[in-house]
């Protein structure tokens, strides 16, 4: 008998998270599972889910690329005039969320969105591929076009312009950090009974560690 949606599940039981184990830090912590997820070779571990919402509360939320991180926050890059750029500039408050299925863990965040700084997009934009970096200027990122024919004549045109010359960032185009409040470790274990420790960052920029009821 084919199964239902209702019939899927998983018992997760590869590990624990515990209190005494974990760092006090978020951050390192972060890093701890991040490169354990680069050693288990998962598929892009770097994917993550960012959700934003409109001044009057509309929710959405996609898949984007994290491409850098460090005790100031989570970044990642797009188009500024974007639905979610244009979302965060008037509502600069964003939720992102890691799932790597293959450990049975999920890292969410929530904080503050800013801009990166000037350099750090110019350096991250020079390092992309010749292509990625035509791929800013030739998308109006979540506006309706008619054709992919419109795409493919307009690479073929910003290559020409740029045949023999530097290809420079597009002023819509550059990074966004995630500066959080609060990041959630979620460690799948049986019967459903998740370990889920919340960090929520105090006023001293300390870290407090709760465990929440899975």
């Amino acid at each position: 008998m084919d199964k239902t949606v209702a019939d899927l599940r998983k018992d997760y039981t590869l590990e624990g998270l515990s209190e005494l184990e974990v760092d006090l830090n978020p951050f390192i912590q972060f890093k701890k599972w991040f490169d354990q997820a680069l050693v288990a070779q998962l598929p892009e571990p770097n994917a993550m889910t960012i959700a934003t919402a409109t001044p009057d509360g509309k929710p959405s939320a996609r898949m984007v690329l994290l491409k850098d991180f460090d005790e100031r926050g989570f970044a990642f890059f797009t188009n500024y005039n974007s639905h979610k750029g244009q979302e965060l500039a008037e509502n600069p408050q964003g939720a992102l969320v890691f799932w790597w299925a293959e450990l049975e863990r999920q890292v969410r965040i929530s904080g503050y969105v800013e801009k990166v700084s000037e350099t750090e997009s110019d350096q991250y934009f020079h390092s992309r591929p010749a292509n990625s970096r035509l791929g800013a200027w030739i998308s109006n990122q979540s506006e309706v076009i008619e054709s992919r024919e419109v795409l493919e004549r307009r690479l073929q045109e910003f290559k020409s312009k740029y045949e023999n010359e530097e290809i420079p960032r597009p002023p819509h185009w550059g990074g966004l950090r995630v500066i959080p409040t609060e990041i959630e470790f979620w460690q799948g274990r049986p019967s459903r009974l998740h370990d889920r420790l919340l960090y929520s960052r105090l006023d001293n920029d300390t870290w407090k560690i709760e465990r929440l009821s899975p």
